[in-house]
């Protein structure tokens, strides 16, 4: 299936009440006007993160995430989802996270991206639904969507295709790293697997490492901290 770029959306931080509390979150993201658009190593042009500790910076310049899974999250909010429903920059057809590895890398016109990891969601997107397991319940699915760096910063244009220029030899794919994440923890083979990939995030790379170290926080901790 070739790739369509369904949405780009962008959007600054802003904040929102929620039960009282003022929330500061950059995860309110819309459809940005027709033309290209001036993408840095760190933002579209537009567009910004709130919690720039857990969001935002080189490994997680770009949220991606696949218009395929509209239609289920649909019947289980019970409401009608606009693009970038989950704070994602790129809404696309054709990249879900069993057909993209960590590693991949990506062109479109001059433009250059990496993915660098599965996306993890927050407390932001429980409180942007007023569902608090929500963040738990994309985690479950594996419909998590994932996280660019720009290789090549430039003027990016949705209306070109955009393509896998090079897959990466280890084929690790963002599924295959959500389940090691996630689900099959002590899986040490797996762990060490995607500690391989060079290109692995940062913050990812971390995390697998206090894992074999015993050291890693739980996993209410990482929902209450992440986008």
């Amino acid at each position: 299936m070739s790739i369509r770029i369904v949405s780009l959306n962008v959007g600054k931080p802003q904040s929102f009440i929620y039960k009282g509390t003022d929330v500061p979150t950059g995860i309110f993201k819309k459809p940005a006007d027709e033309g290209p658009i001036a993408l840095s190593a760190l933002n579209f042009e537009g567009d910004g993160q709130a919690d720039l500790v857990n969001h935002g910076g080189l490994d997680k310049a770009i949220c991606v995430y696949s218009y395929e899974y509209y239609a289920y999250w649909e019947q289980e909010l019970r409401r009608k989802l606009d693009y970038g429903a989950f704070g994602e920059n790129l809404t696309v057809l054709g990249m879900t996270e069993d057909q993209v590895c960590i590693g991949d890398i990506y062109a479109i016109g001059n433009v250059r991206l990496r993915v660098t990891q599965p996306r993890q969601p927050c407390h932001k997107l429980a409180k942007k639904y007023d569902l608090p397991e929500l963040p738990l319940l994309v985690q479950n699915t594996g419909y998590t969507g994932f996280y660019m760096r720009v290789l090549t910063p430039g003027l990016f244009d949705r209306t070109l295709p955009l393509t896998l220029e090079r897959r990466h030899p280890h084929g690790i794919t963002v599924a295959y790293a959500n389940t090691i994440k996630h689900h099959d923890k002590h899986n040490l083979e797996g762990i060490q697997a995607l500690l391989a990939v060079e290109e692995l995030s940062r913050n990812w790379r971390v995390s697998f490492e206090k894992r074999l170290a015993g050291n890693e926080p739980s996993a209410d901790e990482r929902l209450k901290g992440t986008k």
